[in-house]
């Protein structure tokens, strides 16, 4: 693909296999307060959706989703990064097409990104990181990938959006941005790869 000038990454199933991490995440703040531990339905929407609203999801009524947010601003997330695995390829790729082209990350999480970004030694490849608190509406919708265009001052066509997940493919779509799937065949997308490294072939880098 020529002419393609920012890439942009979804984090959770992309950057980083998350799974480990988000069952330890949520099954430890069920445990602490007396509940069982995700569902499979459960553990399926928290890995595609922001903090809150999996928070809203697992526990449902006001009273217990405050106690939960008061508990997590003292959970100190260092002790699930242990289950993070940082995706093959992805610093390869990043130190091949970086410049010209421009990476960010586009990510429902909330304020954990920086976190996971210093600890594997990656803050210094991505030019911007958007998350869930940076913007009015998280994915699906198309805020985040609209607020990326705008801040490198790029049209849709000049961007990609690698993610794997529905709410994923639905902010490209929203947003007018070629959609790339990965390790999810199942995605409406025009493109699907298995490897960050099938990025440099899309790229022609």
């Amino acid at each position: 693909m020529k002419n393609i000038r920012v890439v942009a990454f979804d984090c959770d199933g992309v950057l980083f296999d998350t799974e480990a991490a988000n069952w330890a995440y949520y099954n430890h703040i069920l445990s602490h307060f007396g509940r069982a531990a995700m569902t499979a339905e459960q553990f399926a929407f928290a890995h595609q959706h922001t903090l809150n609203e999996s928070i809203v999801h697992l526990f449902g009524d006001a009273e217990s989703i405050a106690a939960v947010h008061a508990y997590r601003q003292q959970l100190d997330y260092g002790e699930f990064l242990k289950y993070l695995k940082i995706e093959p390829h992805l610093t390869p790729l990043l130190k091949r097409i970086r410049p010209p082209i421009n990476t960010a990350i586009a990510t429902n999480r909330t304020d954990t990104v920086d976190r996971l970004l210093a600890e594997f030694k990656l803050t210094e490849y991505f030019d911007v990181v958007v998350t869930s608190v940076d913007i009015p509406r998280p994915k699906p919708h198309p805020d985040m990938l609209l607020k990326i265009l705008s801040h490198f001052g790029v049209a849709s066509e000049q961007a990609l959006y690698v993610g794997d997940s529905q709410v994923d493919a639905e902010a490209a779509g929203a947003a007018k941005v070629p959609f790339v799937a990965y390790r999810n065949a199942a995605l409406p997308a025009p493109y699907h790869i298995e490897s960050l490294k099938e990025l440099e072939s899309l790229l022609e880098v």
